[in-house]
């Protein structure tokens, strides 16, 4: 049943496709049900994957992130590429659902086969980048979607995991950033491969995009220390409005370029090691994060003995490291 829903989900059966993007959530969950199949079934979407061109498009709230989403799968699918899209919402305090949903996300691409949305909660997951969002964008690669963008919440530490987890970042700025240097100091602006200011049609646009634009020059912005640098890459200001369609289709050039870059120069290959070396860890972690909970009722002596110092934090963790490798 388990290889029938996926030959589904690649033959186009949306319905198979939202199936399995239910799976890529829950599959692997400590509070999930999920068995050996559906574990088994993710393996094989994970090895069907691997051929879509994964953009992430990261920025502080408010700067637009989900209009402009919106106006690049429009230009995308105008060069005739199919689209998926990850939105990650941030969670339901009630439901621990995703707040924004996928039909309000859907917008303009209802009734459009060339283009999936799914919307993502958080989960709380620390990093904001959880493991659910990763299978998701390989079951959207591996039904054959062209490109899959991932669109983070712009709020702690997932800036840097899609920078981790994607071929292309685009951050986007809304005008009037103020203090550019903090910008910078927020660790958002130098994983960028393309820059894009948002809601270009108001007055403080221009002044922005000179100030990412000099601030490149000066070296502070751009993947530093990834390799793009010695291969040519520069990284383009474009200022796009969502609300006028100006300039998108000049992002989405600018997408397509950087993948034919990453292809010419051997880039692709160190940012697919990248991101393989990633999901090892992220694997590693989540794997370990389990176990942990599993052994925490009989952690109730080892928490005593951390409280009265008899015991430290790295014995104490290396002997719960022994517990949980040693083999059931």
């Amino acid at each position: 049943m388990s290889s029938d829903l996926l030959a589904a989900a690649q033959g186009g059966d949306r319905r198979a496709i939202a199936k399995l993007l239910s799976l890529a959530e829950t599959t692997g969950n400590a509070a999930s049900k999920s068995g050996a199949a559906d574990s088994d079934l993710m393996a094989r979407v994970y090895q069907a994957a691997g051929s879509a061109h994964v953009v992430g498009v990261t920025g502080p709230p408010g700067a637009g992130k989900s209009s402009l989403v919106n106006a690049l799968v429009k230009a995308l699918r105008r060069r005739d590429l199919t689209v998926g899209v990850i939105a990650i919402d941030p969670s339901s305090p009630f439901s621990g659902g995703a707040i924004l949903g996928d039909r309000v996300r859907m917008g303009d691409h209802g009734g459009d086969d060339g283009v999936f949305i799914r919307s993502l909660a958080t989960q709380g997951a620390m990093g904001g980048l959880a493991r659910p969002a990763l299978d998701s964008v390989d079951v959207l690669d591996a039904c054959g979607f062209r490109v899959v963008v991932i669109e983070t919440v712009g709020v702690g530490q997932d800036e840097v995991d899609v920078a981790a987890a994607a071929h292309t970042v685009i951050v986007a700025s809304p005008p009037g950033l103020g203090d550019g240097v903090q910008a910078m100091k927020a660790g958002i602006l130098e994983i960028a491969d393309i820059h894009v200011v948002t809601k270009a049609d108001r007055a403080d646009a221009d002044q922005t995009a000179a100030d990412l634009a000099g601030a490149q020059d000066l070296g502070l912005t751009g993947r530093q220390g990834r390799g793009d640098g010695a291969t040519g890459w520069r990284v383009p200001v474009i200022a796009t409005s969502a609300n006028t369609g100006d300039w998108v289709a000049d992002l989405a050039q600018a997408v397509i370029d950087h993948g034919q870059h990453l292809a010419v120069s051997g880039e692709d290959k160190a940012r697919r090691r990248r991101i393989a070396f990633m999901r090892l860890e992220s694997a590693a972690l989540d794997h370990m994060r389990r176990e942990f909970k599993r052994l925490a009722p009989d952690m109730a002596d080892l928490i005593d003995d951390l409280a009265e110092r008899r015991a430290d934090p790295r014995a104490a963790a290396r002997l719960l490291l022994e517990k949980a490798l040693k083999p059931s």
